[in-house]
């Protein structure tokens, strides 16, 4: 087992430290380059990425041969977690959610050259944005899918889309989205997944859903179909894929999570040395407590475990496997780790990390959702047990 990272990752890794260090830290501290959902504003972003693009730090996750720099999903792992040192540091990179897993997806689904230069190497270049309508409202599908009410219908050579979707990542501003549909009763094959265009008529953005914590660009949105007609060509697999295109989504778009929430998590306990080892109390600097000592190598030793989940399940993909099980503990754990790293760090800093002084309050309000998304931890608990029941002693075997 060789846990070195490669000369060509180790290079990517320093330079997008060194990017992050130098131009998107900075921008943290004026309220000028925020909008109302306290995300940086357009202008910001705009600059911030032709600069990364300009020293080669474009699209981790994409071939080369699309302007990315294929780095797979180790790669990634050690990439994300640097770049995640600011919340905003993806952005920069053209590597946020949802897009990168809806590049990941499509790069591997599309059928054609011709169909990804239409839906895909926009996204790539940073002139569009997307957004996966899967999620519904109550009594609809959110944790288990085969409880989704929207429909297809097929008439002709169209699919005729009915339904209702919410807390859509990205949804407005979005250009490209993937819609998960009922096609059939079938409780294995009864999705399918299509692709449509934000100008096609039939569907609209019913609100913005407010949100406790501050939002990525687009928000998490309420989503009405009613009759988006989709050409029977824009869908993505087989009649009956539908899960099958959200597995090969999630699978890396979890992994990616826990790579940014791991960057976010190590920043927090940054602010929280930077903090104590200036701060005193009873005659000495705060670092030098016992107590505070534990708490600090407490929540390293909870990130350096989630790291290692992350980075095993990453290169478990890199050899060909869906790593379901390993996805699902990294999940689990890096959300907890996250919200942990964050509390320490707000804790040690007391009213200091409490106020807008410092990031951890935006992280704190951020960190919540880490246990909700892309599967609540409780269901990847759930999944986990049941693999375990059939596996055995082999659920803990070695290699792919």
């Amino acid at each position: 087992m060789d846990f070195n990272l490669s000369p060509e990752i180790e290079d990517y890794r320093l330079r997008i430290r060194d990017f992050v260090a130098k131009h998107v830290m900075p921008l943290e501290s004026d309220p000028e380059n925020f909008d109302e959902h306290e995300m940086l504003l357009e202008g910001p972003v705009r600059v911030l990425r032709e600069k990364a693009r300009s020293q080669g730090l474009w699209c981790l996750q994409m071939p080369k041969i699309r302007g990315g720099a294929e780095l797979g999903l180790v790669g990634m792992a050690a990439c994300y977690e640097e770049m995640s040192r600011s919340p905003f540091g993806p952005l920069a990179f053209n590597s946020m959610a949802p897009d990168d897993g809806t590049m990941m997806v499509l790069e591997k689904v599309l059928p054609s050259e011709e169909m990804k230069q239409k839906w895909l190497q926009p996204l790539v270049d940073g002139v569009a944005r997307s957004a996966f309508a899967m999620t519904e409202p109550h009594p609809g599908g959110g944790s288990d899918p085969s409880m989704m009410l929207t429909t297809a219908e097929k008439k002709g050579d169209k699919w005729v889309i009915h339904g209702r979707k919410h807390f859509i990542t990205g949804a407005e501003g979005a250009k490209h989205i993937i819609v998960i549909a009922k096609t059939s009763d079938d409780p294995r094959k009864g999705l399918t997944a299509f692709l449509h265009h934000a100008d096609d008529p039939g569907w609209h953005i019913e609100r913005r859903i407010p949100i406790m914590g501050p939002e990525e660009h687009g928000g998490h949105c309420e989503v009405v179909y009613e009759g988006l007609e989709i050409p029977d060509e824009q869908r993505l697999l087989e009649v009956g894929d539908g899960l099958k295109v959200t597995q090969i989504r999630l699978g890396p778009a979890r992994l990616t999570h826990c790579m940014r929430w791991l960057g976010q998590a190590k920043r927090a306990l940054e602010i929280a040395s930077e903090y104590t080892a200036k701060r005193e109390s009873f005659g000495i600097k705060l670092d030098e407590h016992e107590g505070v000592q534990w708490m600090m190598g407490e929540a390293a030793m909870d990130i350096q475990v989630g790291r290692l989940l992350t980075m095993h399940a990453a290169w478990m993909i890199d050899q060909g496997d869906f790593a379901r099980k390993e996805v699902s503990m990294a999940k689990v754990q890096v959300a907890d780790t996250l919200h942990k790293a964050i509390d320490t760090a707000i804790q040690l800093c007391g009213a200091h990390g409490y106020s807008k002084d410092t990031l951890l309050e935006w992280m704190y309000r951020y960190a919540r959702q880490a246990r909700l998304v892309d599967g609540a931890s409780e269901i990847h608990k759930m999944v986990l047990s049941r693999q375990h029941k059939q596996e055995g002693i082999d659920f803990w075997s070695w290699g792919v």
